[in-house]
């Protein structure tokens, strides 16, 4: 318990900090107590939706981290968390703003500063192309971990099964995301359509380059012998891999509070514990120990993947969205539970057996 809580030092020292500026900025932006205590308690709000929303993603760091070398390990746990809280909290909403209004990135922080309305406004116009990039790329990611040939575990096994048959026929899951883009795409009003199927293929592209760019160098490590050449493609993917979930996070806030400041220090504090779990799930082993967990994450990562591709055409609550990660990881758990109950069983009655031999 002791070294568990070591590994979220971090993440409570950025609570408190973060926490304490969420008070001063709504200080002063009132000059009240009543906006300090507002500011506050949305920040707390704020970073409980990005820890519960974020859970499956720090499953799928641990299960990539686990192959990667100590020193690409340290890099993202050190670098990666600087990325995943200043780049995709804070730089990547000021540069969505900047593309869309046709803004220079100082304008789009001023903007941000002095008229968080128009702000919030033109990320909420960006919200399409910000859902089809990232729900294209997350049913990538989904699809690539089931539908493979090397997978040996199955959770739902009909279902994985047939999936992992699916393998066989190379473009498969890029001609099933192909189907999914289209179909939403019809079902949107023509004046969007265009904006839809350009971000959706611009998620495939970068998904298909960070894939090839791992084959790559993954090659040129195996030529070398040096097994931390190709930690550059899986440090890449995981970035993007965690741009794509906090877009949908980023988005969604603007729903609690305008003010960009306000919303990155409570997703910051967020990404502080989403390092935390992912540290404690490669140092424990846990993913070996509970086989179903990381299926549960998958499925989680398909289930964000169609809802991001739904808020396209419709509002859904964020409760939704952490409510089937949660229950998607919450029985895979449990099913990885009764799996090792029942193993320990088989082991005792092996043993009993062969005592009684």
């Amino acid at each position: 318990m002791r070294s568990t809580l070591v590994h979220f030092r971090l993440a409570f020292a950025a609570t408190a900090v973060g926490l304490a500026l969420a008070f001063w900025l709504g200080w002063y932006a009132s000059h009240s107590l009543s906006g300090a205590l507002s500011a506050l308690l949305i920040g707390v709000v704020l970073a409980v939706l990005e820890i519960s929303l974020s859970f499956d993603n720090a499953i799928v760091n641990a299960s990539k981290l686990k192959h990667m070398s100590p020193v690409w390990q340290r890099r993202f746990l050190t670098w990666g968390i600087l990325i995943a809280v200043f780049g995709m909290r804070v730089l990547l909403p000021l540069l969505v703003v900047a593309v869309a209004a046709h803004l220079g990135p100082v304008a789009a922080l001023r903007l941000a500063a002095t008229d968080p309305q128009t702000y919030a406004h033109i990320m909420d116009e960006a919200h399409l192309s910000i859902a089809a990039f990232g729900g294209t790329f997350l049913m990538l990611v989904g699809l690539r971990y089931f539908m493979d040939e090397h997978k040996q575990v199955d959770w739902i096994s009909r279902l994985e099964c047939g999936l992992r048959d699916c393998a066989r026929v190379r473009g498969l899951g890029i001609a099933f995301v192909l189907v999914v883009v289209l179909g939403f795409a019809w079902a949107l009003p023509h004046r969007v359509a265009g904006d839809f199927l350009f971000a959706a293929l611009l998620g495939m592209l970068v998904f298909t380059g960070v894939e090839l760019l791992g084959h790559v160098l993954d090659a040129r490590s195996a030529a070398r012998g040096a097994a931390a050449v190709g930690g550059l493609a899986a440090f890449l993917y995981l970035e993007v891999l965690d741009a794509s979930f906090s877009f949908d996070g980023v988005v969604g806030a603007f729903a609690l509070t305008q003010n960009l400041f306000l919303i990155a220090i409570g997703l910051g504090i967020g990404a502080f514990y989403v390092r935390a779990m992912t540290v404690t799930l490669v140092e424990r082993k846990t993913l070996a120990q509970f086989r179903y967990l990381e299926h549960g994450a998958f499925y989680s990562i398909l289930a964000l993947a169609v809802i991001m591709y739904a808020q396209t055409l419709m509002e859904i609550s964020e409760l939704v969205t952490g409510g089937l990660g949660a229950a998607f990881i919450g029985l895979s758990l449990w099913s990885s539970i009764r799996y090792n109950r029942r193993m320990a069983r088989v082991r005792t009655a092996g043993g009993e057996a062969s005592q009684e031999a």
